[in-house]
């Protein structure tokens, strides 16, 4: 497919972020990428959980450039972009050295929080052009669907992170403009990607690279992404052609009503626990004002809160994907009878709101004191 440029802004150097979990893969990507942009100078972040530093090597077609070890106060991925990446990109930037940067983010972080932060500057020297995601091909599904921590693999970012390897992986493509997988994917392991990534994104398998030339040009919109990656996306889905369908399975649970506390705590497991990815919103009646979050891969849930509803007024969806192969008939209905169970009944919707007041609701540990987001 021909990737469409953003019509966002030209200017700025363009440059390319390389994201990833598997450090093959991200390397691989990060060469091909500057092989074809001669004229390019490669960064390369690296976070050493152990000894609480961050690594940064700068190289182009000469050879490597600067190689250098950065004491950071607290190691974290939102730390390390705005203490060195962010300004190592604005410094080679301003050389004028280069016609473009490829920069491998450390691996497991996310470009999303760099790219909001130049989304939002009117007058940038850098401009991201595209996002792409490099991803193993052997070990596709199991970084997708896998139960596997990042800390248990060597891949997390700081001693504070406990992501799963499938959430992480999931919310790496869904970001992306252009994917690279490598050789030997599983074929339903591409379809299940497929049905993940963002409609009008580049998926490119068995090792093909993209038109680096062309991404250029500035095929990135972070408005777009967000779109496409936010928790209470309204879309519709886009429907899974018949190979698709053949090997993937969706759900697309709907409904303007909230979940029941008690009855969400008794299910949790329900709904989120299997070899899937699930994501998106929801709301309780104790919490009437307050955007829950749903983030869930590899049988593991991440709950949390993002502020009031606003004009999106509340309601709850989650969309819930996975392979075929990996989860019977079953077991996808009891997912759906298990969200539709959590859900208000018509009694309890026509009960007035101080029958909800309460001190506990049993979401302190994530979504915070139920008393300053009831309302």
């Amino acid at each position: 497919m021909t990737l469409e440029p953003s019509p966002r802004s030209l200017r700025g150097l363009p440059t390319v972020l390389v994201t990833g979990v598997d450090e093959v893969a991200t390397a691989g990507a990060t060469m091909a990428l500057a092989w074809d942009l001669p004229d390019a100078v490669v960064v390369r972040h690296h976070i050493d959980v152990e000894t609480q530093q961050l690594h940064r090597t700068v190289s182009d077609l000469t050879g490597v450039l600067e190689r250098e070890v950065i004491d950071l106060e607290h190691l974290c991925v939102s730390c390390a972009i705005r203490e060195d990446v962010l300004p190592t990109l604005r410094r080679l930037a301003g050389l004028g050295r280069w016609g473009a940067i490829v920069a491998n983010l450390p691996l497991s972080a996310s470009a999303d929080h760099l790219c909001r932060v130049l989304h939002l500057e009117r007058e940038t020297d850098v401009r991201i052009a595209a996002v792409v995601a490099a991803l193993d091909g052997e070990s596709l599904v199991d970084s997708l669907t896998g139960d596997v921590l990042l800390g248990e693999v060597g891949l997390h970012t700081s001693p504070e992170d406990h992501r799963g390897l499938a959430e992480t992986t999931g919310a790496l493509v869904a970001y992306a403009d252009v994917l690279m997988v490598g050789d030997a994917a599983d074929p339903d392991g591409v379809e299940l990607l497929r049905a993940l990534v963002r409609p009008g994104a580049q998926l490119l398998v068995d090792g093909a690279v993209p038109d680096a030339r062309g991404l250029l040009l500035g095929v990135h919109d972070d408005t777009r992404s967000r779109a496409w990656t936010a928790e209470t996306r309204t879309l519709p889905c886009p429907e899974l052609d018949a190979r698709a369908a053949a090997a993937v399975w969706r759900l697309d649970l709907r409904s303007a009503r909230p979940f029941h506390p008690e009855r969400l705590h008794e299910r949790l497991e329900e709904i989120g626990a299997g070899a899937h990815r699930s994501r998106g919103c929801f709301w309780l009646p104790t919490r009437r004002g307050q955007i829950c979050a749903w983030d869930g891969a590899g049988g593991q849930v991440s709950i949390g809160t993002l502020g009031p509803w606003g004009r999106s007024g509340a309601h709850t969806r989650l969309v819930v994907t996975g392979l075929r192969s990996l989860t019977s008939e079953a077991q996808i209905a009891a997912i759906r009878a298990a969200f539709e169970a959590c859900l208000l009944t018509d009694a309890e919707m026509a009960a007035p709101p101080h029958h909800w007041s309460c001190v506990q609701d049993g979401f302190e540990p994530w979504l915070g004191d139920v008393r300053s987001s009831a309302a």
